[in-house]
């Protein structure tokens, strides 16, 4: 793979300084394998409507979490003291993507998660790079979220929840995970959001950013 994605190959530049950091960097191309994972490498993610061309943003500020910087809040230490929820990894990706789909967000009257992008990420799945977590309630599958995961960096795309605090159960466990073994470096969370901040996560210029991408992801 680093050979096809070699900086003489790259399908994508690293953004410069003078592109908009609130504003689509390119439009068009595809979602295979090859063009998604080249994207990440240098900062960019899909983001767009269903049934509208391909953009590739490359946010700045970004907002990223360090696994070792998760903030974990009195209320979240006792719902991890009462053990009623389970964690798991990659047993329910489909599912999870699914569900993220569902969920209504600010502003937006529909999802962008439509079936290209779930096509596009369950093909990265079944090639060991998109990965999900997930939170269980008596054998129900009521959080987690999904991402790609290149070196040490995992690019989180989306995230739900069916029961209070099933999605920060599952970011938090993954955190002190990472935090411990070293496997993961840095989370990207791409834009500022009031939940991801509640939980230690930090905006850092996109030149830091690109620069971090170079240091863990090569």
């Amino acid at each position: 793979m680093s050979g096809q994605n070699s900086e003489a190959t790259s399908i994508f530049p690293y953004p410069k300084q003078e592109h908009p950091g609130d504003y689509p960097v390119f439009v068009g191309g595809e979602l295979s394998p090859v063009v998604l994972i080249d994207a990440y490498r240098h900062g960019y993610f899909p983001w767009y409507e269903p049934g509208t061309t391909i953009q590739w943003w490359s946010p700045d500020p970004r907002m990223v979490l360090f696994p070792e910087k998760v903030h974990v809040s009195h209320s979240m230490r006792a719902v991890f003291h009462k053990g009623h929820f389970q964690r798991t990894q990659n047993q329910a990706f489909e599912k999870v993507i699914s569900q993220c789909a569902l969920v209504k967000r600010p502003g937006q009257e529909g999802t962008w998660i439509g079936r290209d992008i779930m096509r596009a990420y369950i093909r990265l799945h079944r090639m060991g790079i998109a990965h999900s977590f997930e939170t269980w309630l008596d054998g129900r599958l009521v959080g987690g979220f999904y991402g790609v995961w290149l070196g040490q960096v995992f690019f989180g795309e989306s995230m739900f929840s069916l029961e209070a605090n099933a999605s920060k159960f599952a970011l938090i466990s993954a955190c002190r995970h990472w935090a411990s073994t070293g496997e993961i470096q840095l989370i990207d969370c791409q834009m500022s959001t009031s939940h991801l901040r509640s939980m230690g996560a930090e905006e850092i210029s996109r030149s830091e950013f690109i620069e971090l991408l170079k240091k863990w992801v090569g």
